[in-house]
């Protein structure tokens, strides 16, 4: 019932015991923020995995100045990389090419014949050579923290979510308490009255503030790739995060918007897992992951390439206990937090995808419906002003009798728009003025509809 303004690794042996989720419980209510970072003790991370960083950042990319070195592992050069930096050139594995300023953050360094050896018998555990990776332990902590506070949205907060869409107080007050509960939510209906629209708009409202996540991961040598820059959008301030001590936060975090992933269709089982990469050796974090402390919409929900029982199977114990359970390549699982709000979106007949069983886990199962007139009318007018189209409510009337009500056909919150748009298409191959008047109507609606 709702139409939008717009179109919308060292690897250690296997372990069969999964990874528990850290129990630290922080009262204080300060936000959290990316710890200070001022040496190697401080990532978490052992000096000969950095220096495998290193090596393989320079094996990759050639002579680079350690300052850029710095800026593609995300780690500060003094402090941090200095000290690892001279260790390499002791062992004869990088070189000094030369200098571009004062400080060895400024030396141009090369990486020698034995340090190439290095650097493949690393890459032979992971050809990971990104942002250096945060310990687990700190990314389950960080999401705990950043994601305690409950949902709580009212009527009022509602209003403002659909201020630019047509929804009914009715549906507000069904899918406010949905958005409370903070788990899942059913919406199922007919096509193009605005699931999948309404779904980002209350995504986009009520996810809260922006927050930090971790480039990638890091269990045990093994690397999880969690940001990436399609299913990411940062955050508008992207100001180094400084402490009164005048220390920097630690850059391997990067604040972003709360993540909003859809997937439709293309949906497969192993998506939901970690996905590794036998080539590069690394893991890349599955859409629920990296949509954590966000919302993950399920859309055309019956048309993936997994079926619905499947897919429930995958989701219960996560629905149910907050947790969700991974598997590593070598058969370790790991528990990751799962802070996600799921809305599983479908215009099929809920009776023919799932059972009761399906139905009594998913806690809202909620209608969205066709438009009444009214609201049709409404949205209709509104349409008019955002395309600059002369609302006519005589060209409306025309409009309704003679292609709905003769063909017995049912509004939808998407024709007004989609009407409008092939009426500016016909009123400019025509060369006239982009009016209500029947002929634009009928020549819009000829090519709209299809008469079955």
């Amino acid at each position: 019932m709702v139409k939008s303004l717009k179109k919308i690794s060292p690897q250690q042996e296997a372990k069969s015991r999964p990874e528990p989720i850290s129990a630290t419980v922080i009262e204080q209510d300060e936000p959290w923020n990316p710890p200070p970072l001022q040496s190697v003790e401080d990532t978490g991370l052992s000096k000969l995995n950095i220096a495998d960083l290193i090596l393989k950042v320079l094996y990759n990319g050639g002579d680079m100045y350690g300052h850029e070195i710095a800026s593609r592992l995300k780690l500060p050069f003094g402090g941090v990389l200095d000290g690892i930096v001279e260790w390499l050139k002791h062992e004869q594995l990088v070189d000094i090419g030369g200098g571009g300023g004062i400080g060895e953050a400024s030396y141009r360094y090369i990486i020698s014949s034995k340090g190439v050896q290095k650097a493949l018998e690393a890459n032979e555990r992971t050809a990971y050579a990104g942002a250096a990776p945060v310990p687990l332990e700190e990314y389950i902590e960080s999401t705990h923290v950043q994601n305690r506070r409950s949902l709580s949205v009212n009527r009022e907060d509602m209003m403002k979510v659909t201020e630019k869409l047509i929804v009914s107080v009715e549906m507000l007050d069904q899918l406010g308490p949905a958005v409370n509960s903070g788990t899942s939510i059913f919406l199922y209906g007919p096509p193009g009255n605005g699931k999948t629209t309404l779904s980002e708009a209350v995504g986009r409202f009520i996810l809260g503030d922006d927050m930090w996540i971790p480039y990638a991961v890091d269990v045990d040598g093994q690397v999880i790739q969690i940001f990436d820059d399609i299913n990411h959008e940062l955050s508008e301030d992207q100001s180094p995060m400084k402490y009164g001590t005048g220390l920097m936060a630690d850059p391997r975090w990067v604040r972003v918007k709360r993540p909003m992933i859809m997937v439709g269709g293309e949906l497969e089982m192993q998506s939901l897992d970690l996905i590794y990469d036998p080539n590069s050796k690394f893991y890349e974090a599955p859409y629920q992951v990296k949509a954590t402390g966000g919302l993950f919409l399920i859309d055309d929900f019956g048309r993936q390439q997994v079926s619905p029982l499947e897919l429930l199977n995958r989701w219960i114990v996560p629905l149910e206990k907050k947790v969700d359970f991974l598997t590593l390549n070598n058969g370790r699982k790991i528990g990751l937090p799962f802070r996600v709000l799921i809305v599983f979106s479908t215009n099929l007949d809920p009776g023919d995808l799932v059972d009761d069983a399906f139905l009594r886990r998913i806690k809202y199962k909620i209608e969205v419906g066709n438009p009444t007139l009214e609201q049709f009318r409404d949205l209709f007018e509104l349409m008019c002003k955002i395309k600059k189209v002369p609302f006519d409510e005589r060209g409306l009337a025309y409009l309704i009798r003679e292609w709905y009500q003769k063909y017995d056909r049912d509004l939808r919150f998407v024709h007004p728009r989609d009407i409008l748009s092939q009426l500016q298409d016909a009123a400019s191959y025509l060369g006239v003025e982009p009016r209500m008047t029947k002929d634009l109507l009928d020549r819009a609606a000829s090519s709209y509809f299809v008469e079955l």
